[in-house]
């Protein structure tokens, strides 16, 4: 075990500039926004800051109707909050590891509780999956990223992409799942026979199926956002 002096110690976690950017990691699993003007990230993730920032949680109607009423059903942890005014706000979720990545006019899928933060430029829009009445409990909800900006995603341990192509679909565990394109709409499957191996609940196994040209992200770890009606 490596003991340092406080000196060293202090020196070696401090925080650094290394980036112009307004998204800078200090570590893989803290974000440091500089910010100047407005960004928004997920309720609740900051654990410091200085200068001059309002916290403000997501009005009822920010981003229109449709939106409020999908949040009221899904009870999901896809609650943001606007960070505004000048100075340095360090957030993170939970010890989970942040990606970051530059949209230019593209759009992503995340799911909703692994949105920590997304510059202003970009558009977002929650989506509930296709084909999950009766299936689960509140559905399957996950947000839909677009425009221009830096968003700044969470998975549990390293991520995995798995080229998506017509030849080779791809099926995933909906609590495994953290990403895919924006071209991409996944179905949902159930294969009774996999529910008796993995113990689900319910008795079925549900999971997603990627088709046509794209790719998905899937993380090392099966994190419960959804309960499966029993």
């Amino acid at each position: 075990m490596s003991i340092k002096n406080l000196k060293d110690f202090v020196e070696a976690s401090s925080q650094k500039d290394l980036s112009p950017e307004t998204f800078e990691l200090e570590s893989s699993h803290l974000l440091e926004v500089k910010l100047n003007g407005r960004v928004w990230a997920k309720a609740g993730s900051m654990v410091a800051y200085r200068g001059g920032v309002k916290f403000i949680r997501q009005g009822m109607l920010e981003q229109g109707l449709g939106n409020l009423l999908k949040k009221a059903i899904s009870g999901e942890g896809t609650q943001m909050m606007k960070m505004e005014g000048q100075g340095r706000v360090y957030i993170a979720d939970a010890g989970k590891k942040v990606t970051l990545l530059r949209l230019a006019g593209e759009s992503i899928f995340v799911n909703g509780n692994d949105v920590l933060a997304y510059e202003d430029g970009v558009a977002s829009e929650i989506k509930m999956m296709r084909k999950v009445s009766g299936m689960m409990s509140g559905g399957l909800f996950n947000m839909k990223l677009s425009g221009s900006g830096v968003v700044a995603i969470t998975s549990h341990y390293e991520p995995l992409t798995l080229a998506v192509t017509p030849e080779q679909p791809v099926f995933t565990d909906p609590n495994a799942t953290v990403a895919w394109s924006g071209n991409l709409s996944p179905d949902i499957v159930t294969d009774i026979s996999l529910g008796t191996l993995f113990g689900r609940g319910s008795g079925e196994s549900i999971q997603l199926k990627f088709s046509g040209n794209g790719w998905v992200v899937v993380q090392p770890y099966e994190e419960v956002y959804f309960q499966q009606q029993g």
